[in-house]
């Protein structure tokens, strides 16, 4: 049985709602990569050097990042030759098991977050501007909420005008309280608040907003730096995630954002938005591979519940699911 396969029986036999939101929000990044695919089967018919040469194009064009793309491609020479691999139609079910491989490269799958249990749970956000951070606060705290666990978030973005009131009204929407002071005023205090707030009225989770400013990456890094000794010194052990929002469709400028934070703030997940808008979705595997940060959470789209828990078998199938019904069609036929 192909991979491929292996993926459908498993995801349908859950009947899960997160496998449709994966193959419909990874639409864009499917249509581009499979149509690609197919046009480099076509066009080989045996698995040679050059279908190698025209296969890294096809990957480092979807942004799965050069370094993951030659390594994948080693990976593939060499199980092409394990298993005689000489029809090109066969070595995509091998490629989508080889994403799988080294999107976890031996490391047991690290997606679920650091949920303290019957304590207070302190997650930092960071990212820039503009990358979907405080709707994503928003929707992270719906899902709590849904779970019945009690949420607040702390207005930490002080710089940004409008920041404060934006993700008020995502508290309102969502039925959560904001813990906030006037604009302009020291993060650190706003976090300190908060805390305090949280821990009186015994809150499950407390979510922090920071800005994302990176006009002057020496006082983001001293900013974050004393937010973070603050809720430390207030929670020992916290902030227990440290999520950075980066938006999916700015490809490989994503990456350079999530490594200068990665040097300003100790980096434990990333929450990919607007992967519904990409045709890039390979970004997901250069993330992990490349900075070494699990993706923790997708954004497949703008309803409450499309932000989704990271799976990287859901998201290979998302990215395959039209050749694994084109599979079906010709195992039926023949």
């Amino acid at each position: 049985m192909s991979f491929f396969k292996k993926l459908k029986e498993k995801f349908t036999q859950t009947e899960e709602p997160s496998t449709d939101k994966y193959r419909d929000g990874l639409t864009k990044t499917r249509n581009s990569f499979t149509s690609r695919m197919n046009d480099l089967v076509a066009r080989y018919r045996i698995v040679d050097e050059d279908f190698f040469e025209e296969l890294e194009e096809v990957l480092i064009q979807a942004d799965v990042g050069f370094d993951t793309v030659m390594e994948l491609v080693e990976e593939l020479k060499m199980e092409v030759k394990r298993q005689n691999i000489k029809d090109t139609e066969e070595i995509r079910s091998v490629i989508s098991q080889k994403l799988v491989d080294i999107y976890y490269d031996g490391e047991e799958p690290a997606e679920a977050l650091n949920i303290q249990e019957n304590e207070l749970t302190v997650i930092l956000f960071v990212g820039v501007n503009g990358v979907g951070k405080t709707t994503t606060i928003g929707k992270l705290a719906h899902q709590f909420k849904q779970e019945g666990k009690s949420v607040l978030l702390a207005a930490g973005d002080t710089f940004r005008a409008g920041a404060i009131e934006q993700l008020e009204v995502w508290g309102e929407r969502v039925g959560v309280d904001v813990i906030k002071q006037s604009e302009g005023s020291d993060p650190a205090a706003v976090m300190y608040d908060a805390v305090q707030s949280a821990k009186a009225r015994k809150a499950d989770i407390l979510i922090c907003d920071t800005a994302g400013r990176l006009q002057n990456k020496v006082n983001l890094m001293k900013e974050l730096e004393k937010v973070k000794r603050v809720i430390e010194r207030e929670v020992p052990g916290a902030p227990h995630e440290v999520l950075m929002a980066l938006d999916a469709t700015t490809g490989q400028n994503a990456m350079t954002q999530a490594k200068i934070f990665k040097e300003a703030t100790d980096v434990s997940g990333i929450v990919l938005t607007k992967l519904d808008g990409t045709a890039k979705g390979g970004i997901v595997i250069a993330i992990k591979k490349e900075l070494g940060i699990p993706v923790k959470y997708v954004g497949l789209g703008e309803k409450m519940d499309d932000l989704q828990p990271f799976d990287a078998e859901r998201y290979v199938y998302g990215l395959f699911a039209d050749l694994v019904d084109k599979e079906e069609i010709i195992a039926e036929e023949d």
